[in-house]
């Protein structure tokens, strides 16, 4: 039988970018992959039969191709990455190659945004809410909406403003891996988990396996940005008992002063995915407690894999 489409996947070695690309090849596509390697592992592609090239998408002229469809996720994501202009430049830069591509071959772009762009602002987040830009990583982002809307009718653009992503292949984004992935590391070496005074932060905690959905959804949706999340907030102290139940724990969180400038920390998290509903379709599949457990089965197993 062959390929039902063919699509481009950038950041194919990071964390969403490699679930998605075993994700599309599970459903019969032909993936091209690409990524330039310096923040994404290669070991996340292991077993990946598809084809891959190390390429920058920041350098003009590097891509080329027909695509029924491109799903941009080579940025640089740590919001705490050193360098601003760097962030600015390399992810806008990046971002407005893709678009030129997706419109001189007709391909639907889906790329990734980000719900930092909320700040602290009111919970539960809308798509439509006043923005509150924290961090250099927001701002790239934010462009990038601003340079999606522009283009109008002339492509099919979808932005997807991811809240916390976990799950499998993040490991390698080390510091700025998810907290589920850190306490984990924690737990399974008999420490308490480690959270800020007292636990009461809120997120919305989205599982990887519903992000990869959102992007195949967001093929058939109108142009727009719209929120990946569960719809629900939890607190880092629900997050441990989840944590304790998928490990067989009962390990009691010690608190600590949170050590970030609170102007650019984010205190609370959760997404309104009514927007996301009615275009996309999409309703998360994976609630916490079953996410988590999943998680860890596949951390424990890939451990195995790894002695």
């Amino acid at each position: 039988m062959p390929p039902m489409a063919r699509y481009l996947v950038t950041g194919a070695a990071g964390f969403i970018g490699s679930n998605l690309c075993f994700g599309l090849l599970e459903q019969g596509h032909e993936v091209v992959a690409v990524d330039n390697l310096q923040t994404g592992s290669a070991q996340n592609l292991q077993g990946f039969t598809g084809d891959f090239y190390a390429v920058d998408v920041t350098v003009k002229g590097s891509l080329s191709g027909k695509f029924d469809g491109i799903f941009h996720h080579g940025d640089i994501t740590d919001p705490r990455f050193p360098d601003d202009a760097v962030v600015l430049k390399r992810n806008v830069s990046g971002f407005q190659n893709l678009l030129d591509l997706a419109k001189q071959t007709g391909a639907s772009l889906i790329y990734a945004s980000t719900a930092g762009l909320y700040g602290n602002g009111p919970t539960p987040m809308r798509e439509d809410q006043q923005k509150h830009i924290l961090t250099a990583y927001g701002k790239s982002k934010s462009q990038m909406d601003a340079l999606a809307a522009e283009a109008g009718p002339e492509v099919h653009v979808v932005g997807l403003r991811y809240f916390n992503v976990f799950g499998p292949r993040e490991s390698h984004k080390g510091r700025a891996a998810s907290m589920v992935y850190h306490l984990r590391q924690q737990m399974k070496q008999g420490k308490r988990p480690r959270l800020f005074n007292f636990g009461d932060q809120i997120r919305d905690f989205v599982y990887v396996k519903d992000v990869v959905r959102a992007n195949l959804l967001a093929l058939n949706a109108p142009n727009g940005v719209y929120n990946v999340g569960t719809g629900r907030g939890s607190t880092f102290n629900e997050l441990v008992d989840c944590l304790n139940v998928a490990l067989k724990t009962s390990l009691t969180p010690e608190y600590f002063e949170m050590p970030y400038d609170p102007a650019t920390y984010q205190e609370n998290t959760q997404a309104s995915i009514e927007l996301a509903a009615e275009k996309m379709g999409y309703q998360p599949d994976w609630p916490l407690q079953k996410a988590v457990s999943d998680y860890m089965e596949w951390l424990d197993a890939s451990s195995d894999r790894n002695q």
